[in-house]
């Protein structure tokens, strides 16, 4: 027989039955009812300073772990502030469940306080949402959101409920089937487009895997390297998909697109098969998309049939989930192995010896000054510290491409970053849900001076809970990417782009009651990391790096991802009268 309850307990009973142990919210007036519950529940709650970083967190959780991320906010302003947070998580795939309060149902269109059309705004950033207002629809909203959040294409839902319900009382009915007759997701894939492209990757004289944050999402990572090892073929991994090839293997060519390798770019540029899996061809990929990859065919693996033929149409389309396409094709290829051919052979080796030339023809180099700190010596040292194992989050910038081009992920779910929303102030609150995901791992968050003051209220969530994040700021006085464009196309009109002003990071970190050091020798940087690792709490380092250093190599707006720029503009030699 069902316990009478009150829609508070109700939707932690839910919560419960969903596996949530932990959840970032904010409280206010029409959650109270919520947090009364909370009082005295098991699931922790993680109390951050500023919604927006509620979700973010959210997003940390799940980007860390695979499992749904939940964060909570009050009606209004709450609501609205985890708007940010939605769309990132909807452009990178990433599953959470928010949970909003709202005012109680008879006040809802009466402009009451704190009330705002939580439901409709969220419509555009949310994979689905649901409006409660009746307590007998609660538990089915609330399992039905976390089975959508997580299952086909993952991605954020919202739950919005009004206050009567929470605090109404009913009997909870468990859930045990999830039926939603318009909603399908398409996981194996079609048995003959598969062995189309098995045959196809056989036949191929340079073919090339380009993987993507699908491979992570679908936990892909050891389909993707058996098949990358049975066919022997060179990889290139995405922004969002670092880690799902490890950066170790031999396979590994690094990571391609606007300030891609050279190496990488090129592959791209002259392969004859693309082996799309889990991606998007997302434009900061293709650059100008007329001349991407213009003499390769295409097989593009995805879940979402919405992405197929949306930007590069393919030759061989495959709707499933990546993992079990890749076991598929696999086992085609296992058991039908293609017949000796010399000139296949000879066409794959000539492939692997070129790449390999565009790899040392131009290196991704970590420089280093004598006298000042560069950014990808910085990344150099994070590299040599994690050693592909720590989870490193990142801000948006050049930092997050330095780090991208030089801190190897030997593992899926180290680095996150928001790639699709560049969304400026991630990395700390996502560093905060990472640590408390998996609070074994050594957790490094890597902010700009910009992004950092954007956060910075969660230094006092880190310190309240004495996480151990290692806080490393990118300093370069300025808005970095932004002043390297301005600096690059607009005739070096650097606008509204100075940071002139940043606080001291000893005394920062010590009003929080933690330790923090401020640097700008370069013979300081491996001595302040090792001592901010060794530190059992969390720290706050400071690096001031060049100001005026740009991330290469770059691919201009409108630009074939071949046509790089390789380095700063070199002076004309003007030869004498």
């Amino acid at each position: 027989m069902s316990t009478l309850m009150s829609g508070a307990k109700m939707l932690l009973e839910c919560l419960v039955r969903e596996g949530v142990d932990c959840m970032f919210g904010y409280p206010g007036g029409v959650t109270l009812p919520l947090y009364d519950v909370l009082y005295d529940h098991h699931i922790r709650h993680v109390l951050v300073r500023h919604e927006e970083n509620a979700a973010f967190a959210a997003e940390g959780y799940a980007r860390s772990t695979g499992k749904v991320g939940v964060c909570c906010a009050t009606s209004g302003p709450g609501a609205t502030n985890l708007t940010t947070g939605l769309v990132d998580a909807m452009m990178d795939s990433i599953p959470i469940v928010a949970i909003t309060g709202q005012v109680t149902t008879k006040l809802i269109g009466s402009d009451a306080f704190q009330e705002a059309d939580t439901f409709g705004i969220t419509r555009p950033c949310t994979k689905h949402n649901y409006l409660v207002k009746r307590l007998e629809d609660l538990g089915q909203a609330v399992h039905e959101a976390f089975y959508v959040a997580a299952s086909g294409r993952p991605g954020p839902v919202l739950v919005d409920i009004t206050k009567d319900v929470l605090q109404g009382q009913g009997h909870y009915q468990p859930v045990t089937a999830i039926h939603l007759p318009g909603y399908k997701v398409f996981t194996e894939g079609h048995t003959g487009q598969i062995r189309r492209a098995a045959q196809m990757i056989q036949e191929a004289e340079r073919p090339l895997v380009y993987s993507g944050g699908g491979i992570i999402a679908a936990g892909a990572a050891a389909e993707l390297r058996e098949f990358v090892e049975l066919t022997d073929t060179p990889t290139v991994n995405t922004l969002m998909g670092l880690g799902s090839l490890p950066s170790e293997h031999p396979n590994f060519i690094s990571m391609p697109g606007m300030h891609g390798s050279y190496a990488a770019n090129m592959a791209m540029s002259n392969a004859d098969l693309l082996i799309a899996l889990g991606v998007r061809f997302d434009d900061r990929v293709t650059g100008r998309l007329a001349a991407f990859a213009p003499h390769a065919k295409v097989i593009h693996v995805d879940i979402d049939p919405a992405e197929i033929g949306k930007n590069r149409a393919p030759d061989v389309p495959i709707v499933g989930d990546v993992k079990r396409v890749l076991v598929k094709i696999t086992k085609v290829l296992k058991e039908n192995p293609a017949g000796p051919n010399e000139k296949l052979t000879a066409a794959r080796r000539a492939w692997w010896h070129q790449i390999r030339e565009w790899k040392q023809e131009h290196p991704l180099h970590a420089v280093r000054s004598e006298t000042e700190i560069k950014p990808q010596h910085l990344m150099a040292e994070i590299d040599r510290i994690s050693k592909g194992e720590a989870i490193v989050t990142s801000d948006v910038g050049q930092h997050q491409m330095w780090a991208a081009q030089f801190v190897r992920f030997n593992e899926p779910r180290l680095w996150l970053n928001s790639g699709g929303l560049g969304s400026m102030g991630f990395g700390l609150p996502a560093a905060i849900g990472a640590q408390f995901a998996r609070p074994d791992k050594l957790v490094f968050s890597l902010v700009g001076d910009g992004g950092f003051q954007m956060s910075i209220p969660e230094l006092a969530t880190i310190a309240s809970y004495g996480l151990p994040i290692k806080i490393v700021v990118m300093n370069n006085g300025h808005l970095g990417m932004v002043r390297q464009w301005q600096t690059l196309f607009y005739n070096n009109r650097l606008s509204a782009v100075e940071l002139d002003c940043f606080p001291d990071a000893e005394k920062l970190a010590g009003a929080y009651g933690f330790k923090g050091k401020t640097i700008d020798k370069p013979w300081q940087l491996a001595s302040a990391l090792d001592e901010a690792v060794r530190e059992p709490g969390p720290y706050l380092l400071n690096v001031k790096v060049t100001p005026f250093e740009c991330v290469y190599p770059m691919v201009p707006a409108g630009g074939a991802i071949n046509e790089m720029v390789l380095g700063p503009p070199q002076p004309v030699a003007v030869p004498a009268p």
